[in-house]
């Protein structure tokens, strides 16, 4: 993978000695961009948004700005659910990806479908993108309070334990900061407009830079 290409390269120039390496020295270093998907539903695809207020392309330029050579293609579809996400795996994600932001549950959810079912898909997902070799990050979704305290409970579960058993960075929230604010979503009080959608990227940016951190530490022990 050329990700893992790129550590290696770090490593060699004795690079990750540097705590701030996270991302900034990445496009000094590789004519090879980092290959992000971020693979979900309208939360990812950026509903009702133009193209550029999207999740994707709104933390793609915020990569960017901190000197990263990085793309990250927009695999979101409004409307659908873990299963939807599972069957499309496969042509959503191509080859030579280096990381997937895992987006689904908001569906599952807001329908009622079973928590299991649900922790199975998703589970299903990691495992097959992790044989692949492709890193994860998950964004967690929560229920809504509507739908019970039982079902809150089992549904709200399924990020951190999934997070857990495979070991994969876990951003708990991916409406985190945006949920509860009128302000910044649109007129159906579900979807975050241009400036949620800037505040879901500020709250997540800290996450993907870690995760390449680690990673990298991981690499040179």
């Amino acid at each position: 993978m050329r990700f893992k290409l790129l550590i290696q390269f770090l490593v060699s120039l004795g690079l990750v000695a540097l705590p701030s390496f996270a991302l900034a020295n990445q496009k000094s270093v590789s004519d090879h961009p980092l290959t992000v998907v971020g693979f979900g539903d309208s939360l990812m695809s950026g509903f009702e948004l133009p193209m550029q207020d999207s999740f994707t392309a709104q933390l793609e330029k915020a990569l960017q700005e901190k000197g990263v050579n990085v793309t990250i293609a927009n695999a979101g579809v409004a409307g659908e659910t873990t299963t939807d996400g599972l069957s499309r795996l496969d042509w959503s994600v191509p080859e030579g990806t280096d990381l997937v932001i895992l987006e689904f549950g908001a569906n599952d959810a807001l329908r009622g479908i079973s928590p299991e079912l649900s922790e199975k898909n998703l589970a299903e997902i990691i495992e097959k993108l992790k044989q692949r070799n492709v890193q994860v990050i998950l964004a967690g979704m929560l229920a809504p309070p509507n739908m019970g305290d039982d079902y809150e409970a089992k549904f709200n579960a399924i990020f951190p334990r999934l997070a857990q058993k495979y070991d994969v960075p876990l951003y708990p929230f991916f409406m985190e900061g945006v949920a509860a604010e009128k302000s910044l979503q649109l007129e159906d009080g579900m979807h975050p407009n241009a400036k949620g959608v800037a505040r879901m990227v500020d709250g997540f940016l800290p996450v993907i830079e870690k995760t390449i951190a680690e990673t990298t530490s991981a690499i040179s022990q």
